[in-house]
């Protein structure tokens, strides 16, 4: 790959997940200075909340004050997904999965930076019909992201393709 189509990949990588992060972190201020210590509001009557929650484990509460794990484990996925962006070729074709990984760092990033802010993870979206646990921009961007790159992976990129990225 020539060098200058390499650095521009990396320097669109940069600055998304810069923008995604800023959005994730922007949110979470205002939840603090609007939702904390309030009563929640309500967006869509029995459907969206916004609920300010300070969850202190992971998904669905588990590994409650053992913040070292899941800041471990961002570490790593920060780390395994940036190598595996670098790996994915420039063409257009790759970058809804340059976008998908993208959105997993920024995801990652994002409560990283809440648990060692913090101490804990700032949630504040709460779906009301379903009792789902209270999330983030973060969550979503992780789960977004997950959800296409699987879908791309299966049924877009042909497997010589992701062979070829994988094996490098």
């Amino acid at each position: 790959m020539k060098t200058s189509k390499k650095q521009s990949k990396i320097f669109f990588g940069l600055i998304s997940c810069l923008l995604f992060i800023s959005f994730d972190q922007l949110t979470k201020w205002f939840a603090v200075q609007f939702l904390k210590d309030s009563s929640d509001i309500v967006l869509i009557p029995q459907i969206l909340e916004l609920h300010y929650l300070e969850n202190v484990g992971v998904a669905f509460g588990a590994l409650k004050n053992r913040q070292w794990i899941p800041i471990l484990f961002a570490l790593i996925i920060t780390i395994l997904f940036s190598v595996f962006y670098c790996r994915i070729p420039s063409k257009k074709r790759f970058l809804p999965l340059r976008i998908s990984i993208i959105g997993i760092i920024a995801g990652a990033v994002g409560n990283l930076i809440d648990r060692i802010w913090h101490g804990y993870v700032v949630d504040f979206i709460y779906v009301v019909f379903i009792d789902f646990p209270v999330f983030n921009i973060a969550d979503c961007y992780i789960v977004v992201s997950i959800i296409s790159m699987a879908i791309l992976m299966l049924f877009v990129y042909r497997e010589e393709e992701l062979k070829h990225i994988f094996d490098r």
